[in-house]
């Protein structure tokens, strides 16, 4: 009987997202992962809630927002200004913002979190919206290392959650891999698969394992060109031209380390190696927690493998 129930219940849940085309979306950080979600969203159409802690952050979310557009303007309307003020003008119309989440959740079709990597803030955040948002309200997360299933916990709608994980920049990079658990329905995928297309994207569907498919090939390489560098095998700068030259990457991988930021891999590389201690994939480095524990993150800090202006 209580099998039976779980079914019935389950069905109801599933039924509820059936079919929806999302075009209500609540997008929960309005960093540069959250802005430049909402940035693609507002440009193709969605209406979006811009949700942050404070008027002055969201202000200068809006703000990048307006000089990222204008950016894309002086490139696809240089000979029709008035036409590029008015697409800026339409654009910046369909967002609006908030400091209140629940009361934003209210009217989604789609809430996408996209915070600090930090798995109970996650939780503690869609746990209460959870039950705040109408019953076809379809949750998300842009996590790129944290198991979606272990986000969802915290909520009663395990077939209403997934992953979008988007890359940076998102007005630019055009992968979105869209993550489903073992729990969520096949209803909720296809929404998240229509709603990664519909912004211009392409998505390609990832089971819910330790860096869904490009973390879990690129950190891996990053971290094993940092153990050849460690082990006196090559130079970061030979190491770096070696795989640009001979692989054909546009950036090599202390490069791409440094862009990345060297406290995202630290984070990233120490969650998967306490999930699995004895992978030697997930093995961390000295180099990596040295440069993390003296400030040296990459290029958002000036310095990392490289130094920078």
């Amino acid at each position: 009987m209580a099998f039976y129930a779980h079914q019935l219940v389950r069905g109801f849940s599933s039924s509820a997202v059936r079919n929806v085309v999302i075009k209500q979306v609540t997008i929960i950080g309005g960093g540069q992962m959250g802005a430049g979600i909402a940035q693609v969203a507002a440009a193709t159409g969605h209406t979006v809630t811009l949700v942050d802690t404070s008027d002055d952050i969201l202000k200068k979310s809006v703000k990048g927002i307006e000089g990222s557009l204008r950016r894309v303007v002086k490139k696809k309307f240089a000979d029709k200004p008035e036409a590029g003020e008015e697409f800026i003008q339409k654009v910046l119309k369909n967002v609006s913002t908030a400091t209140d989440a629940g009361a934003a959740a209210q009217s989604s079709d789609l809430v996408l979190e996209a915070i600090v990597e930090n798995l109970k803030i996650k939780q503690d955040i869609f746990g209460r919206l959870d039950k705040l948002a109408p019953a076809h309200t379809i949750f998300a997360s842009n996590t790129s290392s944290l198991p979606i299933t272990d986000i969802a916990s915290s909520t009663s709608r395990l077939d209403r959650f997934g992953g979008l994980h988007f890359f940076n920049p998102v007005p630019m990079m055009k992968l979105v891999e869209v993550i489903g658990t073992s729990a969520t329905s096949q209803e909720t995928f296809d929404s998240l698969l229509n709603f990664s297309k519909a912004l211009g994207k392409t998505p390609v569907s990832c089971k819910d394992t330790p860096g869904f498919i490009v973390n879990r090939l690129l950190v891996p390489y990053m971290m094993e060109a940092l153990r050849l560098h460690e082990r006196g095998h090559g130079s970061k700068e030979d190491i770096d031209i070696a795989m640009k030259l001979g692989a054909g990457y546009p950036m090599g991988p202390f490069e791409l380390s440094d862009y990345v930021g060297l406290d995202t891999m630290k984070f990233i590389i120490d969650g998967w190696s306490a999930a699995e201690p004895d992978n030697p994939l997930f093995a961390p480095s000295e180099l990596l927690n040295k440069l993390v524990a003296e400030g040296k993150y990459g290029k958002k800090t000036g310095e990392g493998f490289y130094k920078y202006k």
